[in-house]
């Protein structure tokens, strides 16, 4: 299949940054392309390429690009950007930025996964883009305080004394700690991802590890405790606004359990909610990537 890498300018202020794309397929075929938007904030769009089989089912480009400050968009200085820098106002505004850009602001379809289905639905709730032909938000949350509620009834869940480390490491922001890092790895383990982490995920998480400052800034020391920029934000009160056709998935054993996705269910108009059998990532683990990538299709192609 074709691809054809690029980098598009995004101004802020008076600074000029860089956002790294990547299209496989042909966006002047006339399909609406399916844009990507990769989770963290600050984990890089690596460990969602196998969704490049999208273009082969829909007959559609694919659209993948890195945030600012992740992977091929990171730029000199992002460690000393204030934290005010780091709002989802400014990737909305990076996202606008690609569509008008690649020139398919007419018509394009969105995938978000993580944080990406919920900077989608920010997007897709408080400019209305009138292009937006279908929108997908994989394992998303309305608001942080959900996701917390979810990811805080997992944590929960663990053995005690597991909990009891995890609990403690993030409370004397020791998290670099061995004892702390092997707790978070059973916890990926049963809702993340299972192990071996395909390459392309390892890629990803490589990417944050190297350049940490978005993940770090935005959310905090980890999934259960938020007290990043994005602490506070909700669209909840928003989300009935949504007037693009919208697909939900979560899995049975997601970090984004059924309390995130249920409100989605509940307020936007023209909804469907698939549930998978297994963790966080669907599209990676082979229990389910072929029924995801099949129930993606066949909504896009609806």
């Amino acid at each position: 299949m074709a691809e054809v890498t690029g980098k598009v300018d995004f101004k802020v202020g008076d600074d000029t940054y860089q956002t790294w794309y990547k299209i496989v397929g042909d966006l002047t075929s006339g399909a609406h392309p399916l844009i990507v938007l990769h989770g963290g904030p600050g984990v890089s769009h690596d460990y969602m390429t196998p969704l490049a089989e999208l273009h082969n089912k829909c007959n559609i480009p694919v659209v993948f690009y890195d945030q600012i400050g992740i992977g091929k968009s990171v730029f000199e200085g992002v460690a000393d950007k204030p934290k005010e820098f780091w709002t989802i106002d400014l990737f909305v505004k990076e996202l606008e930025n690609l569509v008008a850009h690649l020139g398919v602001q007419n018509g394009f379809a969105l995938l978000g996964h993580s944080w990406g289905g919920m900077l989608g639905a920010h997007y897709a709730s408080h400019k209305h883009p009138v292009g937006l032909k279908h929108l997908v938000i994989t394992g998303g949350a309305p608001s942080m305080a959900l996701w917390e509620q979810s990811t805080g009834q997992l944590l929960k869940a663990l053995p005690a004394n597991m909990r009891e480390t995890i609990e403690r490491h993030e409370k004397e922001g020791t998290t670099d700690s061995p004892e702390y890092q092997q707790g978070m790895g059973i916890f990926y383990e049963k809702h993340v991802c299972k192990t071996p982490w395909p390459k392309v995920m390892e890629t990803s998480f490589a990417a944050m590890m190297r350049h940490p400052t978005v993940y770090h800034t935005m959310i905090g020391p980890s999934e259960f405790t938020i007290t990043g920029t994005l602490k506070s934000w909700s669209c909840l009160d928003q989300i009935h606004t949504i007037t693009a056709p919208t697909l939900l998935t979560n899995g049975v054993m997601d970090e984004a359990q059924d309390v995130c996705v249920s409100p989605f269910f509940q307020r936007i108009p023209h909804v469907k909610w698939a549930q998978f059998s297994q963790r966080h990532m669907p599209f990676l683990e082979e229990e389910n990537q072929a029924r995801y990538l099949q129930v993606v299709a066949d909504f896009l192609n609806s």
